[in-house]
């Protein structure tokens, strides 16, 4: 198959095959967050079963895709802005600089509006200012872009090893006989970040399974904890750092082919036979532990190093595939997926939404987590089958279309023009 595709842009169809992928299985860990009470994402004993097939579930996606085809997603997402940028620079007429920052402040108000009217794990919103941050070292040496983000990923990883220490000696404090007050109230307000509030759960069921308004209210909740808490301290700098990555591994040719079947094989042997194993031993701990909060929390943040290495060993094996000329029609499938991440992405929300909310289907809360997978496999039929006879008929998406126009400020050409006669 063919590196680029000609007439589209010169898109690379490496790039999106890789980002189909990725738009894909991000779903098998939202759905869990879509469709039961938040926290549920974490631990299985919470809600949605932590026995049998769904217990294996539960295991399955915290060795090969939590957070793992995020990091793919995000990594992609740098590599897109150095792409973008450099089409830009040569004959764009509105120029890198401002092509960039109108691409990202609109990204930003279609993320607020799907973070707090469809889906509370929104990603773009943190997109949006992460890219802030990234666009001025676009044309620093791969190396250079890959250093810078290691050592974000490093610092970052750093803070939360510590700060699961002191959560640690906060419980012990806060435990000890005779424990005084401001003991007690440290721990409790340290806690939140492990141990759901009493009610949350309740509140949750109440608010998805009931109407409009009941669901938007529990997401507008949830939706604040995560960008004034989460994001600040956790999402954003993984997502600049993931981004500079990404930035580095398009320059070395990563996603373009670029690199040789050996080197390949090299990355898909460092996340499955290194990164895979590990990921998996940290997961069993966990279960051994009873899902504990605190140790939960502990193992959970030493998968942070694991999951770049398991990503890129997903991105590896597709690589491959394409560059193979296997599987051609599924590989033509998963980058029609990808050239319309965006759209596909906000339409996943869209269905989920009226899958579980009390307003549509009012499935929140009622399927187990092995029986989510069934909403997961639907909603991938319908991604692969609606974008490429979509892409056949229309230039873009629907959502790549709206964010083009409005970065434009004009209609951009939608419809492909009919084919003329020889």
């Amino acid at each position: 198959m063919s590196e680029t595709v000609a007439g589209a842009g010169d898109r690379h169809v490496s790039i999106d095959a890789v980002r189909g992928l990725a738009v894909l299985g991000i779903l098998l860990m939202n759905i869990v967050g879509m469709g039961m009470p938040s926290f549920a994402y974490l631990d299985p004993t919470y809600y949605g079963g932590s026995t049998g097939a769904d217990l294996w579930t539960w295991a399955v996606n915290n060795v090969l895709t939590d957070g793992k085809m995020r990091a793919l997603f995000t990594m992609l997402f740098g590599a897109s802005a150095v792409l973008i940028a450099d089409r830009a620079e040569r004959g764009d007429s509105l120029g890198a600089l401002q092509t960039h920052y109108r691409r990202l402040f609109w990204l930003f108000v279609i993320g607020m509006v799907h973070a707090y009217f469809l889906w509370f794990g929104d990603i773009l919103v943190c997109y949006a200012i992460a890219g802030i941050f990234i666009f001025p070292f676009r044309k620093m040496s791969a190396r250079v872009q890959i250093g810078i983000g290691v050592a974000i990923l490093a610092v970052l990883l750093t803070k939360n090893v510590l700060a699961a220490e002191q959560l640690d000696g906060l419980r012990a404090a806060a435990t000890a006989p005779g424990a005084s007050a401001a003991a007690i109230k440290a721990w409790q307000e340290a806690s939140m970040a492990v141990i759901p509030p009493p009610g949350m759960k309740a509140a949750e069921l109440a608010g998805f399974g009931g109407g409009f308004m009941e669901a938007l209210k529990a997401r507008a909740n949830v939706s604040m904890l995560m960008q004034l808490v989460l994001m600040p301290g956790y999402s954003l700098p993984e997502a600049v750092g993931q981004m500079f990555v990404g930035m580095g591994l398009f320059r070395l040719g990563f996603f373009t082919l670029g690199w040789s079947n050996r080197a390949y094989g090299w990355m898909i042997a460092a996340g499955y036979l290194l990164a895979v194993p590990v990921t998996a031993w940290l997961a069993w701990m966990i279960w051994k532990s009873g899902f504990e909060p605190l140790t939960l929390h502990r193992l959970e943040v030493w998968q942070q190093v694991t999951r770049p290495f398991i990503a890129l060993a997903h991105a590896s094996v597709l690589l491959l595939v394409v560059r193979a000329g296997l599987a051609q029609g599924l590989v033509e499938r998963f980058a029609a997926a990808g050239r319309m991440a965006f759209s596909n992405y906000l339409m996943t929300s869209i269905i989920t939404n009226l899958t579980f909310c009390g307003y549509g289907l009012g499935l929140y809360g009622k399927l187990s987590r092995f029986e989510q997978l069934g909403v997961v496999l639907a909603v991938w039929a319908f991604i692969l089958i609606w974008s490429k006879p979509w892409l056949a008929r229309f230039q873009y998406g629907p959502f790549e279309w709206l964010w083009r126009s409005l970065v434009r400020w004009s209609p951009q050409p939608f419809v492909r023009p009919a084919p003329q006669p020889a």
